[in-house]
């Protein structure tokens, strides 16, 4: 994965990639004190448009609200302007969009106060997180070792980056286990997320996914929430222990880096038909058709890049660049 491109958008200008730096000694770094979102780009008939664009900005200055850090000078309209000037001036039909807001000034104490917030944005090529095969075929997961955060521990609605210390030692056991993600259960034992998606079954053709308290409220998920009464199917929010996951008769998460994919097998158990099943698969279809902006009754969850303009001096040094 190439994190390359050509300019980044650092606290209200956008600068060459190689000088959008931050100082070794920001507390963001030492204490994962900062908070950031995970955001898709989708080539169009009507050009690129990013997914669900407002949400997501909305959900970052939530997430900076929760964890009572500074907050930044800009509105949700500001932020979306910023993203979309972002993708436009690296004229990328596709990628992957990562703002995040860490701690500018404020010394090595572990609080925010007389902190300052930044705002960087960047942008890259990125497929499918889990893999063009995981699409088709599905992935396998166990259920990890690690406990996902109790909500009175860490602020589990916060995209917070020290809270993805818990995602990467989950993430990481799997992987060294032979498996593609972790499946993590909360305080209680019950299902809680996966270590980047929110989770979903299916038994006897309704489709149960956890409850939102406990678990990150999914941009994607709520999308698939949308899309899945939309075709039909009854979706109920409730518990879901352990050995429910093992009798489903599908399997599949759902995130905006892994997008739509079946689990085919958990803790060496075949999900299913072991492949992704029809419920995923015509989820998994109606999503890809929405974010690529071909089903107008999801016309509103684009943003389109070509509706924004960048600044004159970006564009001259752009230009200036490849004469």
């Amino acid at each position: 994965m190439a994190l390359e491109s050509k300019y980044i958008w650092m606290n209200g200008e956008l600068v060459e990639f190689e000088k959008a730096n931050v100082h070794f000694l920001t507390s963001t770094m030492h204490y994962g004190l900062g908070v950031f979102e995970g955001i898709r780009c989708y080539d169009t008939p009507k050009g690129p448009a990013v997914f669900r664009l407002k949400e997501h900005a909305q959900r970052l200055l939530d997430s900076v609200r929760i964890l009572d850090m500074p907050e930044l000078p800009y509105t949700v309209e500001q932020v979306s302007e910023a993203i979309l000037q972002t993708v436009k001036v690296n004229e990328f039909a596709e990628c992957y969009i990562r703002p995040l807001v860490y701690l500018t000034e404020g010394g090595m104490g572990l609080n925010f106060i007389g902190a300052k917030s930044g705002l960087g944005i960047a942008v890259w090529e990125w497929g499918n997180f889990l893999g063009e095969e995981a699409m088709e075929n599905g992935i396998r997961a166990n259920i990890a070792s690690f406990t996902r955060h109790h909500i009175n521990v860490m602020m589990t609605k916060s995209k917070a980056a020290g809270n993805y210390v818990n995602s990467a030692l989950a993430k990481t056991e799997s992987l060294k286990l032979g498996f593609d993600e972790a499946i993590m259960l909360d305080p209680q034992g019950y299902v809680a997320e996966c270590t980047g998606e929110n989770i979903f079954l299916v038994r006897g053709g309704k489709i149960f996914t956890p409850p939102i308290a406990t678990v990150l409220g999914g941009i994607t998920r709520d999308a698939l929430l949308t899309i899945a009464h939309d075709l039909g199917y009854d979706v109920l929010e409730q518990p879901i222990s352990r050995d429910m996951l093992y009798i489903a008769d599908e399997v599949f998460v759902c995130g905006t880096a892994a997008e739509v994919v079946a689990l085919s097998e958990i803790d060496f158990r075949k999900i299913g038909s072991g492949k992704t099943g029809p419920v995923a698969r015509a989820l998994q279809k109606a999503f890809t058709a929405a974010v690529h902006g071909k089903d107008p009754q999801y016309e509103t969850w684009l943003g389109y890049v070509s509706d924004i303009q960048v600044p004159v001096n970006v564009l001259q040094a752009t230009s200036a660049s490849t004469d």
